[in-house]
């Protein structure tokens, strides 16, 4: 008798929408290209592109190709991990080879689902703080505002009427 194997439909952006890691990614193009205050237009002009091509990666609706990635890591000057650091599980666990993997979520996901919306990340105060740093002109009073905010964030939780 011979076994036939079920064939999985492969998932595309018409049929199923994105894909969430491309969203990701798109996300951090996104968020490294207004760190730098750069328009989808000067970026889609440094890479070659039009600017909607850029607004379809950082919605992530096209998929950026390695070469691509490349090019963008260079422009946006970041290591190319930048643009899977800190990915949610959950997110990961949908990429296309964990979407037709045998493995059970149970094995991959080792912490519960993190909401998008409430990264640090993606929130103006960050870019507005990262921007306002990058603008200190005395490069080293920034360092030490840097090392002081660094310091702070590893101190225990002193409630703000206390004297200590």
């Amino acid at each position: 008798m011979v076994e036939t194997k079920t064939r999985i439909r492969r998932k595309t952006v018409a049929k199923d929408g994105p894909n969430p890691v491309d969203i990701y990614v798109g996300s951090r193009i996104r968020l490294r290209r207004n760190i730098l205050n750069l328009t989808q237009q000067q970026m889609a002009d440094l890479l070659g592109l039009t600017f909607q091509q850029v607004q379809k990666y950082e919605k992530g609706l096209n998929r950026v190709g390695a070469s691509r990635l490349w090019d963008i890591s260079r422009v946006l000057e970041v290591p190319m991990d930048f643009f899977f650091e800190d990915m949610d599980k959950e997110v990961a666990f949908q990429s296309p080879r964990m979407l037709y993997s045998t493995k059970t979520r149970a094995n991959f996901v080792a912490e519960k689902q993190q909401i998008f919306s409430d990264d640090p990340m993606n929130k103006k105060e960050t870019l507005e703080l990262v921007r306002a740093y990058y603008k200190i002109p005395n490069r080293k009073i920034a360092k030490e505002l840097f090392d002081l905010i660094v310091m702070l964030s590893k101190t225990p939780n002193v409630p703000a009427d206390s004297d200590e």
